[in-house]
């Protein structure tokens, strides 16, 4: 009884406790604090349920897992009866009398474009998760926030879709109101940066009739763009494509694209009207998957069956899903505010007031329109963030419909383009796509156009160069033949296209059966559309690509002059001159010398042939005999000398062979050299030169080379052309000419003797066909041309049109010097020069170190050029310890010899003994040897014994003896 007594009142605090917190509880509740924000949708379309419902949800979810928060959003919802007025009179009753601080619609552009304005009058945000027109930027409004993508934010995939398809020209059927015409020159400008023009433009009013729509499509098809994009929304564009279906425009060769306007919904349409679509390629804004997106959908799909039992076609699709989002992040961007004045400020009424005068200002809006750009979260869409008040995109699917509905193909990102997969290693283009008529292999995007049988050619009729277009005419059968090489060429092209295409040549001629006019008059006919393309010798240039477009060349490009030639072959006395240039001749007159010197200073010691008179050694030192020396090489005895003229041989080896051919070649080969190769030349001597009649080139001498008009003459062919060179320019002919090089390689080919093309060559694209802008047969013909140009088949057009090549110099080879110059052997100079200079340094400097003692023990101490004058002395004297002034100490029989040879020698070859085979050399002294073959101390004269020998009278004795022995005695 006692613990009963003693738990009671723990029991009672508990009860007590749990009163207390369920009243808190419902006090918080009671607390909360309402936000009115109102809904203008069209409440009898799809569009305006689907997206109520979804608000509705999206609120209800938020603050079932967010009890806690203080604010709670009330929707007054409006209708807005498709009417732009009726959306505009429904937000002007939500803000005068509701005084609502948001209002999340309008559901078109059109209406938002109304409703905006009251918005920023009142400082209430207008939130439309619907309108999607990029028009509705340019309108600045600080009050309205776009929560669903730009219509141009899709441009950039679409424009990567028919870049990666090489369409270069596409028809654009579009919406004539906001929502159509809002993307068109965003598209506009993005195809133009691939270079791919609009043909045409389909515009359908939103209330045409299926008989207007098949008109429009009647006409699309007599053109021959076959890409469509199309840019609408439902119910028109299901209406068109069933209606394209009836007239065949579904069929193989076609390609439809959509924009995300009928591409989100392809899920909510009938499936008669899928299988109309079959083929279509579109875009929408990827949404990636997730639990709460499934659990949504299903949630979503229960309470729209039981709100609407009878309609079983409701399909949840993107705009949906940014309603659903947009509820929520308006929802956290209130709660963020907290409980503050949710109120307006009445604004002063006077008596000529209007129902707009009477809207008041929100106190809180600047902050409520802050706290929403700033709200970002995961939203079942994807990532929620404005940015520049709009939704911000991330990646767009590109989608098939193939059988019952869509199948994915790729993705396009802002950083990586069109890929299979959203990861950084996907491959960068699309899946396997079905193509309208169930076509495995991708559309060209255009045919021949179905109102033409054939496309007419325009061929010049000219005479001049027949070799590029002959026009000859059959007067029994009434038929006119073309033939040529750049018929040829094209012919080849367009027979290798994979797809037939039937023209006829209609040569450019007037009643008198002459060229109509030159040929900017004849491609400007292209551009009149009375041709259908001009194939012939016309010249790409930037002023014509700016109204017909080009192939790419089928010839050589440039602009040169031709001049006549002379042959200056043996008419000059000094020609021995010219196979080396000036300065070549200087340095190697300059080597020659030096070569001479330093084979001097090395051999003068110890060489008696270098040793004499003073003329006989200048004559040695300057050169003349370096050959000699070369030839007699035991006559050097210097090492160092031997090397030096070694590599002296083979530098002069080379240049006299280089001499011999290049002065063979000067007397031998035909020397034509040019008459004038300065255009200047021309230009300040007023001299007449030639241009062919009806080409540019003409325009192009006055207007870029400045030549005067008067001293222009016009020719037709290569045979006027030599006519007028004949004639000389004095009497009424030229002393130049400029064409274009496929001219004057015709004309050369036949006067080659005569004529040379010099100076610079102008550059310009050569021949090309020439085809309206924006035609889709360039890039195809253009394709086929390279093929043509790099296979035998142009070697072939070449030998049929043009004969066979003569032996004439290169057309682009400038006249030039053949004298050899010093840059082609200054490499051999090099060595020659620093050899001799290392063996010069070498001489010098052993000669110094070995009389050392002598230079430094002059007495009495001289000048420095004391110092050199003694050198110099002493470098004049013979250096005696050379092998070539000593005998050897190595001779038998040093006894006999002497005398064995004076006579034994004498007796055999009949030749007196010679008195200086009596000396025989010592390490010291010399001794004499008598006929008894007793010796005789100190130096005495042979002749005279009593005489003593002096020392150069003893070294004259022992080199005689030396010769002799080395020498035969002649015959008697």
């Amino acid at each position: 009884m006692r613990n009963n007594l003693t738990q009671l009142p723990l029991f009672l605090l508990c009860c007590l406790s749990l009163w207390i917190f369920f009243i808190e509880m419902a006090r918080s509740q009671n607390t909360t604090i309402p936000v009115k924000v109102g809904v203008v949708l069209d409440m009898d379309t799809w569009l305006g349920k689907m997206g109520l419902s979804c608000i509705t949800m999206a609120l209800s979810d938020f603050y079932a897992s967010h009890g806690h928060y203080k604010t709670r959003l009330v929707l007054e919802i409006r209708d807005s009866k498709r009417d732009v007025v009726g959306a505009a009179a429904a937000a002007l009753d939500l803000l005068q009398n509701e005084e609502v601080q948001a209002i999340i619609g309008p559901a078109s552009s059109m209406q938002a474009n109304f409703v905006i304005g009251l918005g920023d009058k009142a400082h209430v945000p207008i939130i439309s998760f619907s309108a999607t027109s990029p028009s509705l930027s340019s309108l600045r409004s600080q009050y309205f926030v776009r929560a669903t993508l730009n219509d141009s934010a899709q441009v950039p995939a679409i424009r990567a879709i028919v870049q990666a398809f090489g369409w270069r020209q596409v028809v654009l059927i579009y919406l004539d109101n906001e929502y159509g015409n809002g993307v068109i020159p965003y598209l506009t400008d993005a195809l133009q940066e691939i270079d791919t023009r609009i043909s045409y433009r389909s515009v359908i009013h939103p209330l045409a009739t299926d008989d207007q729509i098949l008109e429009e499509l009647y006409k699309l098809m007599t053109m021959p763009t076959r890409v469509f994009i199309v840019h609408m929304f439902t119910p028109i564009g299901p209406r068109l494509f069933a209606r394209a279906n009836e007239i065949g425009m579904m069929e193989e060769g076609y390609v439809w694209i959509l924009t995300d306007g009928l591409t989100d919904i392809l899920s909510t349409l009938d499936p008669s009207v899928i299988d109309s679509m079959q083929g279509v390629l579109g875009v929408k804004p990827h949404v990636p998957r997730s639990k709460e997106l499934e659990s949504f959908k299903i949630r979503w799909k229960r309470e729209i069956q039981q709100e609407y039992p009878t309609n079983e076609s409701f399909e949840l699709n993107i705009f949906g899903l940014w309603a659903y989002d947009a509820a929520s992040g308006l929802a956290m961007a209130v709660e963020k505010l907290g409980a503050t004045n949710f109120s307006f400020q009445k604004s002063h009424i006077s008596r000529n007031s209007t129902d707009l005068d009477t809207v008041g200002v929100s106190l809180i809006g600047p902050k409520l329109l802050q706290s929403l750009l700033n709200t970002r979260f995961r939203g079942l869409s994807g990532d929620f963030q404005i940015v520049n008040r709009q939704l911000h995109s991330s990646a767009f699917q590109v989608v098939n419909v193939i059988g019952k509905g869509e199948r994915g193909v790729g993705f396009w990102t802002p950083e990586n383009g069109t890929v299979r997969k959203l990861d950084s290693t996907s491959k960068p283009n699309l899946g396997t796509i079905v193509w309208p008529g169930e076509s495995p292999s991708v559309p060209k995007g255009w045919v021949l156009p179905t109102n033409e049988k054939k496309l007419r050619i325009g061929v010049p009729v000219g005479q001049g160069y027949s070799e590029f277009v002959k026009v000859t005419r059959d007067p029994s059968s009434n038929t006119t033949e073309v033939t040529g090489f750049s018929i040829a060429v094209f012919d080849a092209a367009m027979a290798a296209l994979p797809y037939v295409v039937p023209y006829e040549y209609i040569p450019f001629e007037g009643p008198d059966g002459n060229q109509a006019g030159d040929y900017n008059d004849f491609i400007y006919q292209v551009y009149l559309q009375k041709y259908d393309a001009v194939v012939g010798d016309i010249t790409i240039l930037a002023n014509r690509s700016l109204y017909v477009d080009f192939t790419l060349p089928y010839t050589d490009s440039g602009l040169s002059m031709v001049v006549p030639t002379i042959d200056k072959r043996k008419k000059n006395a000094w020609v021995f001159l010219k196979p080396l240039t000036w300065d070549l001749w200087v340095t190697s007159s300059c080597f020659f010398v030096f070569i001479g010197f330093v084979i001097w200073v090395l051999e003068h010691r110890v060489n008696k042939d270098f040793r004499g008179p003073r003329s006989h050694q200048l004559a040695l030192s300057s050169g003349f005999h370096s050959q000699h020396w070369c030839l007699l090489r035991e006559r050097i005895v210097s090492n160092l000398a031997r090397i030096v003229m070694i590599i002296w041989f083979f530098v002069v080896l080379i240049l006299t062979q280089s001499y011999t051919a290049s002065l063979t070649s000067m007397l031998t080969v035909q020397q034509l050299n040019p008459t004038i190769t300065d255009i200047n030349e021309l230009i300040k001597k007023g001299e007449r030169v030639g241009c062919q009649n009806g080409s540019f080139v003409c325009e192009f001498l006055i207007e870029s080379m400045k030549f005067d008009e008067s001293k222009l003459v016009k020719y037709e062919s290569p045979e006027e052309l030599d006519e007028l060179f004949s004639n000389k320019s004095s009497k009424g002919g030229i002393a130049a000419a400029f064409d274009e090089i496929p001219y004057l390689k015709i004309f050369l080919a036949q006067y080659c003797s005569k004529y040379t093309a010099v100076g610079p060559t102008y550059k310009f694209d050569g021949f090309g066909f020439v085809f309206p802008k924006g035609s889709p047969l360039v890039a195809d013909v253009s394709r086929e041309v390279l093929n043509v140009t790099e296979g035998a088949k142009m070697l072939q057009f070449e030998k049929a049109w043009f004969g066979q090549t003569p032996s004439c110099p290169e057309l682009t080879s400038s006249v030039s010097s053949n004298s050899i110059g010093l840059n082609s052997f200054w490499g051999l100079f090099l060595i020659a020069g620093v050899a001799s200079f290392v063996a010069l340094i070498t001489c010098i400097t052993t000669f110094l170190y070995e009389n050392r003692d002598t230079l430094i023990n002059l007495n009495p101490p001289s000048s420095i050029w004391g110092k050199i004058k003694a050198m110099a002395t002493s470098f004049d004297d013979k250096d005696l310890r050379s092998h070539t002034f000593r005998k050897s100490d190595q001779l038998p029989d040093k006894q006999h010899q002497g005398h064995g040879c004076s006579y034994s020698h004498a007796s055999y070859t009949n030749c007196p003994p010679s008195p200086s085979s009596l000396l025989i050399p010592t390490h010291n002294n010399f001794t004499f040897i008598s006929e008894q073959g007793t010796p005789s101390s100190g130096h005495v004269d042979p002749v005279s014994p009593n005489r003593p020998m002096y020392p150069h009278i003893l070294f004259e004795y022992e080199l005689a003896n030396i010769n002799h022995e080395q020498t035969r005695c002649p015959a008697l």
